[in-house]
């Protein structure tokens, strides 16, 4: 296995298949311009591949906020599905704690959706504890 950091948009526009395990209905369009919009603002892809697939992937931000500090978060965390319960989540876990150690960063955070259990199981497991809400208003543009 194999652990990269990606920072280029035209690598990450390769893991678009990764993705889609978790955003069946992103085309490479979306994606694409959701990357863009994203790598403005301090965004990168930790991918681990086997064999030249990737097989698991998660994105992280460094940013800065009142209550926290300095702070790595992670987004889109997957593990995908036919490499399931090989402990592969532990890895970008590892990867995101040495990057939060290289940038000094006070605390790790992540987004759950409160009815993914299996997700809430892992990230418990691994030290990390809700402290409060996530709170959504959708506005219809």
């Amino acid at each position: 296995m194999e652990i990269r950091i990606l920072t280029q948009k035209e690598e990450m526009l390769q893991q678009l298949e990764i993705i889609q395990q978790l955003y069946p209905d992103y085309s490479m369009e979306k994606y694409g311009t959701l990357l863009d919009d994203m790598l403005k603002v301090n965004y990168q892809q930790i991918i681990v591949t086997e064999n030249n697939q990737t097989i698991a992937l998660t994105g992280v931000w460094t940013g800065t906020k009142l209550w926290s500090g300095k702070y790595i978060e992670i987004d889109s965390f997957v593990v995908h599905e036919a490499f399931r319960g090989r402990k592969i989540g532990d890895i970008l876990i590892a990867e995101v704690h040495k990057i939060a150690k290289e940038v000094c960063a006070n605390q790790i955070v992540l987004d759950a959706f409160t009815t993914n259990f299996v997700a809430g199981k892992f990230y418990i497991n691994h030290g990390f504890e809700p402290k409060g809400f996530h709170f959504v208003k959708t506005l219809n543009h």
